[in-house]
């Protein structure tokens, strides 16, 4: 750091993008909180957990995935407006893009659906761009990047088409599998079908294209256990991704609110875990009984900031914008 200018540089802009994110959410009436790190379940998002072990309780505890579920409780609450910016952990690989420890900003707006979190997302994210580096337009390798509105918006399986893979096809595993080794995508054997068109097919053929910010919408269920039902196709869910630059940078949805409905959802994927999947939710009973009291109808949504600071100051690792990465020991 002390040798390299542009370093400091780098950190100066993060905490810039991160008081951006603080000003614009509470001049709109949001109040930050804090909530637990260590949970006594893994919930929240799909993602294989750390875990540590609590002495004195003599109990197991996971380092947290994510805060969604303890945000959710404060809407039923009473809170209408929430965020937190913090941390999250998953036992997952290192990559340019993936840090086993990294910062989320999440927040939560009750009596609000996804698709005004669609506009409100553009809004908040151009009036940072604009009080940190100046400008709408700028250059992120050798990429031209555009983050004027309105942002492109399309349907996850409309996406999936463009690229030439039929709903009833993707809708199908054995077809989906044979239809990717057709066209040279590697599947690997035995994969559930929301991970087979999400993890595997989408990923693949449609990510690295989205270049410019583009809204991703109407995901299936499978891959969306704590979104709320389409009332018009309840096979799919309200729900938006946020892509750049061929990465996710946000996920947001309508709130499931419903406790039967999401019991059911936990219950299909406690019954994933058993057959291996280690990224399905448990059971959280906890956080249905909050439920079964009433949550209001909101959106959520879940930024990861490390991306946008990337995005913004033309980092192209992930290594780059965190002070302390996490790195393989000089020595074991």
């Amino acid at each position: 750091m002390i040798v390299n200018p542009t370093v400091k540089k780098t950190f100066a802009m993060r905490s810039r993008i991160l008081k951006g994110f603080r000003d614009f959410l509470e001049e709109r009436g949001f109040i930050e909180v804090e909530t637990p790190m260590m949970h006594p379940i893994a919930g929240g998002a799909a993602a294989k957990p750390f875990k540590t072990f609590h002495n004195a309780l003599e109990t197991e505890l996971y380092l947290r995935i994510a805060p969604e579920l303890y945000l959710k409780r404060l809407l039923v609450g009473g809170y209408d407006k929430i965020f937190e910016i913090n941390k999250n952990f998953r036992n997952e690989g290192i990559s340019t893009r993936h840090n086993p420890e990294f910062t989320m900003l999440e927040f939560y707006i009750a009596y609000k659906n996804y698709e005004f979190l669609m506009d409100f997302t553009e809004e908040m994210v151009c009036d940072v761009a604009i009080k940190s580096i100046g400008t709408l337009q700028f250059k992120y390798g050798k990429l031209n990047i555009d983050l004027t509105p309105p942002w492109k918006r399309l349907t996850f399986f409309g996406a999936l088409q463009e690229k030439g893979l039929p709903e009833a096809i993707a809708r199908d595993p054995g077809k989906s599998v044979e239809w990717a080794r057709q066209n040279g995508i590697d599947i690997p054997k035995d994969l559930p079908e929301g991970k087979l068109i999400f993890d595997e097919l989408f990923s693949e053929l449609v990510e690295p294209g989205l270049i410019q910010p583009t809204f991703i919408t109407d995901y299936p269920v499978e891959i969306s256990p704590l979104a709320k039902r389409k009332k018009d196709n309840p096979a799919l869910v309200d729900r938006f991704e946020l892509f750049v630059v061929g990465r996710e940078l946000a996920n947001a949805f309508s709130e499931l609110n419903d406790p039967i409905d999401q019991r059911g959802r936990f219950q299909a994927q406690s019954e994933a875990k058993v057959l291996g999947d280690e990224e399905a939710h448990s059971m959280d009973e906890d956080f249905l009984r909050a439920l079964e009291f009433g949550m209001p109808p909101a959106a959520g949504e879940g930024i990861g900031i490390d991306r946008l600071v990337m995005l913004l100051t033309d980092s192209h690792s992930i290594r780059d914008v965190i002070l302390f990465p996490q790195l393989k020991p000089e020595q074991q």
